[in-house]
Order: structure tokens, then sequence, then C-alpha cells
């Protein structure tokens, strides 16, 4: 069977996230993984099963799913660690946090409800029915192709309202996206615990409030995110001198408050800095100083950057940090964006019309790992072994591949393993394999 003939290091990688599983399922991790990446047409969970050729033990993965889902949480540590032992990172993390709805129907399906649609597109639809998941990326900066999103773990947000679709035995607690984006950093400093690693989270807007900020805060993280134009910063009180020092705790915030408008509509103190943003060298006109915010519980490093249109205020918890750091982590966020682009168009991210909880948990869960294990394969691979564009001259060869080229091209050296264990190779005439090239192609 082709689909069984992965390549060594990804095989080895699959095992090895297999291993936290209890051991009388655990083997049915890799077959599953495998029908997953050659399934065709609608990316159900039946098509999983007949890419892997899996369909006499059906009911036996479907029970699968329901049993992966519980311990998310442990194979997504494992694959972190694969992944920090693969790309060799320095001592500074970047993760990013964000939430993307799936559609689903269906009135039966657990933990689905009615939710803002973030891309209401021409019909304007302005909700949608389905699942909401917070997800949790390490964002990486590849040598040739730029900032890439590897996604790792997510939590499924369920409303107050829908707890009750959800079976009582299960004990699923209601937890706001805050709360759920605090449980996604303890998980990632306690997977890597022992590596001494600096962990920086780059949230939207909407996650920087006090829940979030000073939990993160706690686990000794540094955040970087958006700030509201009309925060309320305060002034950096004086240091005073330890034997002028009166009685009781010194000051957290200043006496003055700051202004974010007034600050970008005055004209002076204004400075320009060449910044490498989105992969492209930018000159940017930004102003930074020091402030005081009540939600961090402290001093914060403001950046306010001028653009034709507008003016945009930034902040991170980490004071003496560069506007080249800040500004960069910004820009890096939009890896994560793209995860979610990939995850539905590309795996099918949220297709499975499953209905139970936690197969649907394991089901999501299954598209974020192949993300990043195709990622990690393709990490060292040349351009020319990823894509060819000789068949579409109007497109630019020099473009970096896309993930949707990157997953074909592990398809097709599966296939070509297959072909080449089969000891045939040789003994086929020069056409027939110009022939099997072609179809390869056609195929993946």
């Amino acid at each position: 069977m082709a689909a069984w003939n992965l390549p060594c290091e990804v095989a080895s990688w699959i095992t090895q996230m297999a291993f936290v599983l209890d051991y009388r399922i655990a083997w049915r991790l890799l077959p599953l993984l495998v029908g997953a990446l050659f399934s065709q047409g609608r990316r159900t969970v039946a098509s999983w099963l007949r890419g892997g050729e899996l369909g006499d033990d059906f009911r036996l993965y479907y029970y699968f799913l329901g049993s992966l889902g519980r311990n998310v949480k442990n194979v997504a540590g494992v694959l972190f660690r694969i992944a920090v032992r693969v790309l060799v990172p320095d001592d500074r993390l970047l993760l990013a946090i964000d939430d993307t709805p799936t559609k689903r129907y269906g009135p039966l399906v657990e933990g689905a409800g009615i939710h803002h649609n973030p891309t209401p597109g021409p019909a304007e639809q302005k909700f949608l029915y389905g699942h909401v998941w917070v997800t949790l990326s390490w964002v990486v900066q590849h040598g040739w192709w730029g900032t890439i999103g590897l996604p790792l773990l997510a939590m499924l947000y369920v409303r107050q309202k829908n707890l009750p679709s959800i079976a009582p035995w299960y004990k699923v607690k209601f937890q706001t996206k805050l709360e759920q984006a605090v449980g996604l950093v303890e998980w990632a400093v306690q997977a890597l615990v022992g590596l001494e690693k600096t962990l920086w989270i780059v949230a939207d807007g909407a996650y920087a409030k006090l829940p979030f900020l000073r939990s993160a805060l706690a686990l000794g993280v540094v955040v970087v995110s958006r700030l509201r134009r009309d925060a309320a910063l305060w002034s950096v009180p004086p240091i005073v001198p330890p034997g002028k020092r009166k009685r009781g705790k010194p000051r957290l915030y200043g006496k003055d408050k700051i202004s974010l408008a007034k600050r970008a509509g005055h004209r002076h103190g204004w400075q320009v800095g060449d910044f490498e943003l989105y992969g492209v060298k930018v000159r940017k006109k930004y102003k930074t100083f020091l402030a005081t915010y009540k939600p961090v519980g402290g001093v914060i490093r403001v950046v306010l950057v001028k653009e034709a249109h507008a003016w945009f205020a930034y902040f991170c918890t980490k004071a003496d940090a560069s506007v080249q750091e800040i500004l960069e982590a910004v820009a890096d966020r939009t890896a994560i964006e793209q995860n979610f682009h990939d995850l539905k168009d590309v795996h099918g991210a949220g297709q499975q019309q499953l209905r139970n909880y936690w197969a649907n948990i394991a089901a999501y869960h299954v598209t974020l790992w192949w993300h990043t294990l195709i990622e990690l394969w393709a990490w060292k691979k040349p351009q020319t072994k990823l894509s060819d564009r000789s068949a579409s001259p109007w497109d630019d060869a020099n473009r970096r591949p896309s993930h949707a080229d990157r997953r074909n091209a592990l398809r097709r050296q599966c296939l070509e393993i297959e072909f080449q264990r089969e000891g045939v190779a040789a003994l086929i005439p020069r056409k027939i394999r110009r022939v099997w090239k072609r179809l390869l192609k056609l195929v993946a």
C-alpha cells in the first residue's frame, strides 16, 4: 500500500508522538494520519479511512478519535519538542495565539453554536454556526521562505449557553477565550521545561486584557500586542533613592495620564527607522516611550507607528525590548492567519462532520499536526524538490512553495518510495517510467 511508505523521518516523528497514548491503541495514530494525508475530495473522516485503506476497522478508528481527543496536549507536547530539536532555534521562541471558526452543519454537533463570522464575504453573513478554536502556533523564520507558522495545539471554545449540548459526563467546564489562551501558554511553558528558552507571545488586541496579561506575566513570558487608542496609560513613577524612601510600598504607576491620541498628533518626537517586515525592508515613522499600564501591573514599552492613512499603537511587556523586536513580532503574527487559511483549504479543517466533542477536537488536531509535520519535513528541501512551475510560465518561478506544494511533494515522495520498494522500477521500460512520472504529477 503506497500510503504506508512515509519517509523515515516523518514515520519516526509520528511514532514518537504515539508513545504518550495507551499502548493498546497507540499504533492506530500512524495509519490514521497517513489516511488523512492521502484522502481525496471532501476531507471527512470517511475519506481519511479510505485513503489509508482502513475501512475494515472503521468503527475502531472512530472510537480512537475520541480517545485521541482527550490526549491532544500530550501528543502536541511531543511534537513541540521534536520541532525544537529539528529546527534548533535560538534562545527566544515566538508563539502566536488567535482564534478561528470552522463551519459545521446539524443541530446535534456537540460544542457547536452561533459565533461571530470574521470573514462575512459578499453575502455579509455576520454570524455562522460551528466551532471556534483558540489556536497556538510557533512562529519561525526560514532562511529562504521567510515567516512560517507551525500550529501545535488548540482549545475548543464553547459558549456557556451551548454547554448543555455536551454530555455531562465529559466534565467540560466553561472557559472564556482569555482563560483558554492562558491554558495554552501554561502548556507551552511546561512543554519546554529544561530547555531554557524565553517565550514571547504575540496576540491580537482582543487578548490584551488583564486576565490574560497578568497570568502570562506570572508564567515568565513576554507579551506583544496591539494597544487600544484610548488605553489608560500613566507615566513611569520616579525612582526614589533608598535613603529617601517613605514608608509603604513604592508607587507602581505615575501621576500623569498619557493620551496616545495627543502623543500621535504631536509633530515632534517622531523617528525614522528601517525594518524588515513581511519579508521586505521598509521605512517606518515611529515614536517609542515607557508607560505604566494597570492590566499589566507595571511598566510597558509603547510603540506608535505612523502610516500614510492612520497611526497604530503596540506594546511589549518587556520594557527594554527594541522597536525592531516589537514590530517584527507584530508582523510575524500574520503567520497564524496563514495557518488558518491552509488548515481549511489544504487540510480541510472543519469538514470532518463529527458529532462527538472529543472526536471533533482530535480531528482538528490531526490537521494541525500534519501542517507542522509537513513543514518540518520540507524545512531543508530545496525549492526544486517541492514545486515545479514549468507548466505554468505565467507564474513566478521564484515564488516560495506554498503549503499545498509541500504537501503534494511529500505525497509524491511516498508514492516514489512505494514504486521503488516493489523492486520493479529497474525492469520497467523507459517509456513506461516517463508515463509513471506524468501520472505521479497528476495524482499529487
